[in-house]
């Protein structure tokens, strides 16, 4: 038996993805009958239809499922491996493959990078930008090298990916200057039930700390008047600069417009019985602390250049260790 090549598989995997011979044989800059001739080849081989041809179209059969599945598992490894072997240089070239949720990759990220690219210039990163839960699933399924996300790891990934705190932010109220809470500066959390709100979307980070806070407080999410639902923060932003609804936000992404004066950061007075009392003087602050987590595949390969950047950011934490961070919502 000759076996099966690379080639094959490659071949193989852009006829499944396409279900179209002319299709694969362009993306693959070949022939489309040496697209034919490598399926018919392992068809010839093994014994088995990998695609069924239905007139001028092709389906894949249950063969065909099967190795697109572990061809790859396998493609995949061999990518892998060939980036290792280019890193045996002292990382002077090679490519880090990073994902990242919104607000870390818009505003906590960049210093970073820019700090590993100052030590390895030859080193290309590539860089995504998606929600937590995007980010979260593309680091399971091998996507990127190291995911960075301000939410949680669903249980369902708990057992594919390792997560470690390397970094935290805080989640503020705030408005705009025609929202009343503008001139007070501070409310009491019952009050968080008496105004408009815009949101981020279901699967990101900050909306998912922001429902725990509301929860911690003993405020259902289904009290709150939510007029617009926006799939990035700087969409929330926007809507509440010139409106009258409030947001709960990463205290990165208004520094700007809070220096400006165009937004306001809202104090919210736990005036629980308990957590502090009205109208003393010492009122107890309700806040959310929101830690950043560095995730990685518990057994795919993990390439040298990506060991360097989860160190420098693990370092980075232990320089900034005076910022004490939990896991919980304060």
């Amino acid at each position: 038996m000759a076996g099966m090549t690379l080639e094959q598989l490659k071949i193989f995997q852009a006829v499944a993805q396409h279900l179209h011979f002319t299709r694969a044989a362009e993306e693959l800059y070949i022939t489309q009958p040496a697209v034919s001739a490598a399926i018919h080849n392992l068809e010839q081989e093994y014994g088995v239809k990998l695609f069924h041809r239905i007139g001028r179209h092709i389906e894949i059969a249950e063969a065909g499922k099967l190795l697109q599945v572990e061809a790859q598992k396998i493609l995949d490894q061999v990518s892998l491996t060939e980036r290792g072997l280019r890193e045996l240089n002292n990382l002077q070239r090679g490519e880090l493959k990073l994902g990242s949720s919104l607000t870390i990759g818009n505003y906590w990220l960049p210093s970073k990078i820019s700090e590993f690219k100052s030590q390895y210039p030859g080193i290309k990163i590539d860089c995504s930008l998606a929600n937590t839960e995007e980010i979260c699933l593309g680091t399971a399924t091998g996507q990127f090298d190291l995911g960075l996300v301000e939410g949680d790891v669903k249980p369902a990934l708990q057992n594919t990916l390792e997560y470690e705190i390397v970094g935290s932010d805080r989640l503020q109220i705030v408005v705009g200057k025609k929202h009343p809470w503008f001139e007070w500066g501070e409310i009491d959390l019952s009050q968080l039930t008496q105004t408009l709100w815009v949101m981020r979307e279901p699967g990101s980070g900050t909306q998912q700390r922001f429902e725990e806070a509301l929860q911690n407080w003993g405020i259902d999410l289904s009290e709150l008047n939510v007029i617009l639902v926006f799939n990035s923060g700087e969409m929330t932003k926007a809507a509440i600069e010139d409106g009258v609804g409030a947001i709960g936000i990463s205290e990165l992404m208004v520094k700007k417009e809070i220096q400006l004066g165009t937004l306001r950061v809202i104090r919210v007075i736990d005036n629980r019985e308990g957590k502090g009392a009205m109208p003393t003087a010492s009122y107890a602050y309700a806040e959310i602390v929101r830690p950043f987590f560095k995730l990685k595949h518990r057994q795919r390969f993990q390439t040298a250049l990506s060991k360097v950047f989860e160190q420098m950011l693990i370092s980075s934490m232990s320089d900034s260790s005076h910022q004490h961070v939990s896991k919980s919502v304060i």
